[in-house]
């Protein structure tokens, strides 16, 4: 297969042989577990959930090229184009998912939306940095109700001062987040709107890799 990068690292949401969300995989992992017979395809037609193979989903995706091809991403070969899936179920794998949410810069920035929690402004990822709510010169750590996004401007005003020191309020108080913010992000998108009826918030959550 060929296809440019974007596509291949497109999102494909991962179900186990029970359809229990497991985890958010890139396009050209989906569609090697699907040609392996690993996995199957699931699709969202006429309200009813469709499993496919690849064989079957390379016909379907001739269709889908007819009818509606603004509604997927697609992987270009030599000799056909494949619809990239947007879930796929694991044919052997029963494993419940671990429920964590990992503390990173990815997830701590979706989780702020990008906005510096001290202006409320928003920045792009390369002009926020990490802040510290309880500076660690003062005892504070790392720990997903201790940092928040801030711009350079306001983080160099509060320095290694608390909020209340530096005259300072918080936007939004920083919180644990219950599942991956970025799948948060992901669903404000129509295109993954399938997603929403995998999603159970009281036994899983979403690694993304």
């Amino acid at each position: 297969m060929t296809a440019d990068s974007p596509v291949l690292s497109s999102s494909v949401l991962l179900l186990n042989r029970l359809y229990m969300a497991l985890r958010v995989v890139s396009a050209k992992r989906a569609m090697t577990l699907v040609y392996r017979d690993l996995a199957e395809v699931v699709s969202v037609e006429d309200g009813e959930y469709l499993s496919y193979g690849f064989n079957d989903w390379v016909e379907v995706s001739e269709a889908k090229a007819t009818f509606e091809p603004d509604e997927h991403d697609w992987i270009h070969t030599v000799r056909f184009q494949i619809a990239v899936p947007k879930i796929i179920r694991l044919l052997v794998y029963d494993k419940l998912p671990r429920v964590t949410v990992k503390l990173n810069r990815r997830n701590l920035f979706a989780r702020d939306q990008n906005h510096c929690q001290y202006c409320g402004r928003h920045f792009s990822s390369r002009e926020l940095s990490i802040d510290h709510v309880v500076p660690r010169s003062q005892g504070g750590i790392t720990r997903w109700e201790n940092v928040v996004c801030a711009c350079t401007r306001c983080n160099v005003k509060k320095g290694g001062r608390t909020p209340e020191q530096a005259h300072m309020h918080l936007v939004v108080k920083p919180i644990r987040p219950r599942r991956s913010p970025v799948l948060t992000v992901k669903l404000t998108d129509s295109r993954y709107a399938s997603w929403k009826q995998f999603l159970d918030f009281a036994y899983w959550n979403v690694e993304l890799k």
